[in-house]
């Protein structure tokens, strides 16, 4: 299952961010979760922040009660300070900055699954949590594929080659077992998609495969098709030493999982409410009656 927790900053974790206001509510400084969120330029993160103010309010709820200008005081050289932009952030502000975010950063994509999660942890089942959890995994996996397979590009592979240079990835990840070996061996019918059987564990090391490929194509600036053939094959192998040397299950051996279509079937029975109930349509105003 997925940990209920950001990934930290040091010892601080989203949950440890939180400050309270003097209406008694939640909130957070946009300029300490940047950096949980994966972001190094505030510009950037900016913009993702007024996404998420225009979804807010496309979504029937009102954006000051979320996002409230501040100012924040950064120490300069020699002592000085400088007050630079801020923003206050409800709860729902922060989920809605990581739906509006870069879903190629880890950071983003694991703030989706935590967000996704905790928006509906009151009213589904720990069923649906496990669901949810595997449909954000799926779709992350589908456009680590993408930037993949425009990394390949970069590094020489022609496009009549990428079934082989994908390939290598599961060859040296599932102990020699290409994508029809691996569904053949697991019994998969053949025109299925591999990866819309693949349980939570599995797709997620599929991702670690792909995006550890993809860094590394760049840092080592392959610009050669079979040196980038041969990098996939070997990333697939590191990948499985780690899981052997954390006693984990090789993937090969990881039962098939429900089509992920019957997942997705499932989770639209419980519909996400981004239209809050009054208490949480409040935001930074918390329960005071004060407007």
């Amino acid at each position: 299952m997925l940990n209920r927790n950001l990934v930290s900053i040091g010892s601080k974790s989203f949950e440890d961010l939180k400050k309270v206001n003097e209406y008694e509510a939640e909130y957070w400084s946009a300029r300490e979760i940047q950096p949980l969120l994966g972001y190094t330029q505030w510009r950037r993160f900016e913009d993702a922040v007024k996404r998420a103010i225009t979804s807010c309010e496309q979504s029937g709820n009102e954006a000051l009660h979320h996002f409230a200008g501040a100012g924040k005081p950064i120490k300069g050289g020699k002592g000085a300070v400088q007050t630079v932009n801020d923003y206050h952030l409800s709860r729902f502000a922060c989920y809605l900055i990581a739906q509006n975010g870069d879903p190629r950063k880890p950071e983003i994509a694991n703030a989706q699954k935590y967000f996704a999660i905790q928006a509906r942890r009151q009213e589904i089942s720990d069923a649906i949590t496990a669901d949810i959890e595997r449909l954000e995994l799926r779709k992350q996996t589908a456009e680590e594929f993408k930037a993949l397979s425009g990394a390949a590009r970069d590094a020489g592979v022609q496009d009549r080659m990428f079934g082989i240079f994908h390939d290598a990835g599961y060859k040296g990840m599932y102990g020699g077992l290409g994508r029809d070996a691996i569904k053949k061996h697991k019994r998969i019918p053949e025109k299925e998609n591999l990866m819309d059987r693949m349980d939570t564990t599995e797709l997620a090391a599929n991702q670690f495969r792909m995006t550890q490929t993809r860094d590394k194509l760049a840092r080592e600036r392959v610009k050669d098709q079979q040196s980038a053939i041969r990098t996939h094959e070997d990333v697939g192998k590191e990948v499985r030493n780690a899981i052997k040397r954390i006693g984990g299950t090789l993937p090969e051996h990881l039962s098939p999982a429900e089509h992920i279509k019957l997942v997705e079937k499932r989770v639209k029975n419980v519909p996400l409410k981004l239209k809050l109930e009054e208490k949480d349509a409040k935001g930074l105003i918390g329960h005071s009656e004060e407007e």
